[in-house]
């Protein structure tokens, strides 16, 4: 999400939104990781609209988040996170998982780390 709101930022200036978005979505399979674990403002969520839009019905989009898409518009105006999430689940695959964090109990147990020395 940083990145990509980074990217549309700086295009923005010089008015190449169209062409920073051709580039990306040249990709068969774009990947947008962990929507909403950090704050995003206005630019974020305006970054990860024209995505969206870009990509509809054109590219394979995959999203991940600790978010269900109906709580998209808890880090995004309701407006821009109504039309992602309409774009999005629209044709979509929606894999739902459950449980704790694989990472978090290999750590708690002690499995997978490695001490210092």
């Amino acid at each position: 999400m940083e990145s990509l709101t980074a990217a549309i930022g700086r295009a923005a200036v010089d008015g190449s939104i169209s062409k920073v978005l051709a580039r990306i979505t040249r990709a068969e399979l774009i990947v947008v990781d962990d929507i909403g674990m950090l704050p995003s403002g206005q630019a974020a969520a305006e970054a990860f609209y024209r995505l969206v839009d870009a990509t509809y019905e054109r590219r394979s989009l995959a999203v991940t988040s600790n978010l269900h898409p109906s709580g998209y518009d808890t880090i995004m105006p309701k407006t821009l996170a109504t039309a992602a999430v309409d774009r999005l689940l629209h044709h979509a695959h929606v894999i739902i998982t459950e449980g704790t964090s694989l990472r978090l109990a290999e750590a708690t147990t002690g499995r997978g780390v490695i001490p210092l020395t």
